[in-house]
């Protein structure tokens, strides 16, 4: 029990060696990705640089103990951050520190908006995130992450944007000031990641490259040639504060913290589910990944973080240095807190080229090529509903695009409840097996006055005219010889009341017109419905049958059926 809610407890007790140095090793890394990029997300928020690096120390301790996911990683992300200036800076607040008191009041509401989420079990949302759509919105992110990368490769600024269209815009229109000694040290960066990551995969190369980057820029001088740096880290843990909750009311906030609760969310899940698909150690508890965000966020506001999330250059970098559990986010804020009090001289010289390069190789593993591929060989349906969130994603928006793939996947789901599969079966010649007679035509043997229909899907209001139309289609297919119409129930697990007052209409109609109607292999629960609805009265009990044989039979020759056959077909909890 205490594992469900502090899965730390599922793993530690088998943690080894093995899995502390490749934790160390990432956890690493991901501190020191963590210091520039935490830094440059506060900005994006319109708060001070070292806000940044205040979400990257409570929030990730909390997360490795409560999350269910063991690589993803949790902290400040750019979107987050957009949103949170977004939607503060439209509160027009007289100064800079209430601003931040307003945002951390946000963050609280952002946290216990999604424990309340997880406490409720509302996880269940991420079962509309189907693979096509978060292929498509993975894919689609990572490229936008990647382009926003290219202003250090390149030593250049230009404004960031969610839509591809401005963002290639804004990146074309600074190509004239790229700076040629950046360009090349995020090149040979990319270069050297990429032949390193090919010889071992145990090489901790983002920390390797991190080092050469600053000893390149010691030795060599490059700051004096206009290359950008890290620079200046202020020092200094975050002081334990209650958040200010008068500072603002709670109505102007919660619109917004129910924007950032939900694609925070939404952002963790998808990209946990992605790298939960290259692991077969652990599963993810959508619920318990709810309650673990709230938690990090609610607990993060009284250390003075704002919103955070799952990161997905984080986590590509995380699972790329090897991290084995969430220690690896451990040592992260261990590795931020040592800097925030011992080491921020070391990081002045770390050229910023050097981590645009190790954030565009590792996003550049998020963009899924074989899957779509895959899909239009087999899938068109989904492959378009891929297509459609990939697209939506890049010229539109991360949260629309992945809303809009959410709702496509439903509306595709109802499509296909609404047009099920119809079989119209035959008896296999010499068995007593009926199938689709489309599928085994010259095996099957069908009678001319019985007409045999299965329906592979629930019955109700969405397809009930469906089915009703498909049956006629194939009651007038037969013509007058037709005297028995058997509808094998066995795919039916649910009929709704609007399903059953169709099939009362129907059986009236046949029996008007002379044509028994039976049901054969109606499951318990459907039967159960049947009952209540008094479909069975109107069928008569001596039309339901256990088997599809066994109706056959008695259209063939009125064959009764045993007190067995009789108990099974009409057997009811009612």
């Amino acid at each position: 029990m205490l594992a469900r809610y502090f899965p730390i407890f599922s793993w530690l007790k088998e943690y080894d060696r093995a899995s502390l140095l490749s934790d160390l090793s990432a956890g690493l890394s991901l501190g020191i990705m963590l210091v520039p990029q935490g830094m440059a997300y506060a900005m994006i928020a319109g708060l001070p640089p070292i806000y940044g690096l205040y979400a990257a120390l409570v929030p990730q301790v909390v997360y490795a103990i409560t999350g269910t996911s063991r690589q993803l990683a949790v902290g400040p992300v750019a979107m987050d951050s957009l949103l949170v200036a977004a939607g503060v800076g439209a509160l027009q607040l007289v100064s800079l520190k209430s601003y931040i008191a307003a945002v951390i009041f946000l963050t609280l509401i952002v946290g216990c908006l999604q424990l309340l989420l997880g406490i409720f079990r509302a996880g269940f949302f991420v079962n509309f995130l189907s693979k096509p759509v978060i292929s498509g919105f993975t894919s689609a992110a990572a490229i936008l992450i990647g382009l926003g990368q290219l202003k250090h490769i390149l030593g250049t600024e230009f404004s960031q944007s969610s839509k591809i269209h401005e963002l290639l815009t804004s990146i074309f229109a600074s190509w004239g000031q790229s700076n040629t000694y950046a360009l090349l040290v995020g090149l040979t960066a990319i270069v050297v990641i990429l032949v390193l990551g090919k010889l071992s995969k145990r090489i901790p190369v983002a920390l390797l490259i991190v080092v050469l980057g600053i000893l390149v820029v010691f030795f060599f001088g490059l700051e004096d040639h206009g290359i950008s740096l890290v620079g200046q880290i202020p020092e200094g843990l975050p002081q334990f504060a209650l958040p200010n909750v008068q500072i603002v009311e709670l109505g102007q906030l919660l619109p917004i913290a129910i924007t950032v609760a939900l694609y925070g969310y939404m952002e963790a899940i998808a990209i946990a589910k992605t790298v939960e698909e290259k692991h077969t150690d652990y599963e993810l508890d959508a619920n318990q990944e709810l309650r673990a965000l709230g938690l990090s966020n609610i607990l993060g506001s009284f250390f003075q973080s704002f919103p955070v999330s799952g990161s997905f250059s984080r986590t590509a970098v995380n699972e790329q240095a090897g991290a084995k559990t969430g220690m690896a986010l451990i040592f992260s804020a261990l590795f931020i807190a040592a800097i925030l009090l011992f080491l921020t001289p070391l990081f002045y010289n770390l050229p910023t080229a050097v981590l645009g390069a190790i954030i565009i190789v590792s996003v550049f593993g998020l963009v899924d090529v074989k899957y779509p591929l895959k899909l239009w060989r087999n899938r068109k349906d989904e492959f378009f509903l891929l297509l459609v969130t990939f697209v939506m994603t890049l010229f539109i928006g991360l949260i629309e695009g992945i809303l809009l793939g959410v709702l496509l996947s439903l509306f595709l789901l109802v499509y296909r409840t609404s047009h099920p599969h119809v079989a119209i079966l035959g008896q296999i010649k010499g068995t007593e097996y009926f199938k689709n007679i489309s599928r085994f035509s010259e095996e099957v043997q069908v009678d001319e006055d019985k007409l045999i229909i299965r329906f592979d899907a629930q019955l109700y209001f969405g397809n009930k005219d469906y089915f009703k139309k498909e049956l006629y289609k194939q009651i007038k297919k037969k013509g007058e010889r037709l005297k028995f119409v058997i509808l094998n129930a066995e795919a039916i697990n649910y009929v709704d009341s609007s399903g059953a007052a169709m099939l009362e209409r129907i059986v009236k109609d046949l029996k008007s017109k002379g044509v028994q109607f039976f049901i054969a292999g109606a499951i318990g629960p459907t039967r159960d419905i049947f009952n209540k609805s008094g479909i069975l009265e109107v069928v008569g009990k001596s039309n339901m049958f256990v088997r599809t044989i066994e109706a056959v039979e008695y259209c063939s020759s009125q064959k009764q059926r045993t007190k067995i056959q009789e108990k099974i077909s009409l057997q009811s909890k009612n």
